[in-house]
């Protein structure tokens, strides 16, 4: 960070169009915030509390758990309070530490959606293998490498973006701080952040999704061996709601970074769906299309 950065704070204008509105959406927004923080709390103790969901899939669910009660509260806080009333502005810090976290978890993510395709992959292709292969240690070490790799991600571009200058203006064109709306308030040349960040994240997204496909290539024809109508429908459904989370993160991401020209209202209803409505969708996707998931809930809640 620069010491003669002479802005010492942002102010968020929230989502365009919305004059009016603001109570409506405060309400829908706590709803689904709500919703996600309860939901995956719920399928996190489903998890550690059912000996029989401890293996590496929910391992890696319960890791997805935890991302989605953190990835909604780095931002929702700040807009609900904005859209109650409350102040608009952030401090330079406090806009600094969004695009750190925002991008730390977003990255961490991709890398874990990734791992779970690679499990994915081991169960089916290699069946006879999976606990050998998937061990305890190599489950661990994956998934610290996940959080790693997500930190060293944001902490590139958090440096890469405030190492530059502001001077004023201050208002950031969205709801919280992002790349696209911050870079634009830099009173210096932004090509080079630009680039570098394109390229970062269009890399990591891109790398990430190849292995992805891989994984599903190899799954795909794997099962299309499996002689049985039935043994195909049931490694096909170990698949979807992962699959259809899969969908829900590469949307937003290349929509909002890997596009060449910005679109602030089409960015805010992106960002929307990326920062709020999703993570409360992810423990409705596994637990409604998963029969251990929901077996295991239902014991839980009968036990309490």
């Amino acid at each position: 960070m620069n010491n003669y950065t002479s802005v010492k704070e942002f102010i968020l204008l929230g989502l365009p169009h919305t004059e009016g509105l603001e109570n409506m959406i405060f309400v829908l927004f706590l709803a689904f915030y709500l919703l996600a923080l309860l939901g995956n709390l719920l399928i996190l103790a489903t998890i550690l509390a059912s000996s029989s969901l401890h293996t590496p899939m929910y391992f890696f669910l319960g890791n997805l758990s935890v991302f989605d009660i953190f990835f909604p509260s780095v931002n929702s806080p700040k807009m609900m309070a904005s859209l109650a009333g409350r102040s608009r502005t952030i401090s330079y810090q406090g806009c600094a530490s969004q695009v750190f976290f925002y991008h730390t978890l977003g990255g961490t993510e991709c890398f874990l959606y990734t791992v779970m395709a690679y499990d994915r992959f081991v169960a089916i292709c290699h069946p006879m293998r999976y606990t050998v292969i998937m061990s305890h240690r190599v489950c661990t070490s994956l998934t610290v490498c996940t959080w790693l790799g997500g930190c060293v991600h944001g902490s590139v571009l958090a440096f890469l973006i405030f190492r530059l200058p502001y001077c004023g203006p201050n208002e950031v064109d969205s709801f919280f701080c992002d790349i696209p709306a911050v870079l634009s308030l830099a009173c210096a040349d932004t090509s080079l952040a630009q680039m570098v960040s394109f390229t970062n994240i269009g890399v990591v997204a891109l790398v990430c999704f190849l292995l992805i496909l891989t994984s599903y290539t190899r799954i795909v024809l794997s099962i299309l061996k499996i002689r049985s109508s039935e043994g195909r429908r049931r490694a096909f459904s170990t698949c979807s709601a992962h699959l259809t989370s899969i969908l829900l993160f590469y949307g937003p991401v290349i929509l909002v970074y890997l596009r060449p020209a910005s679109s602030p209202w089409l960015d805010s209803v992106v960002q929307v769906l990326n920062n709020v409505i999703t993570p409360s969708l992810n423990p409705l996707i596994y637990s409604l299309r998963n029969k251990d998931v929901k077996v295991a809930l239902r014991k839980m809640v009968t036990w309490i």
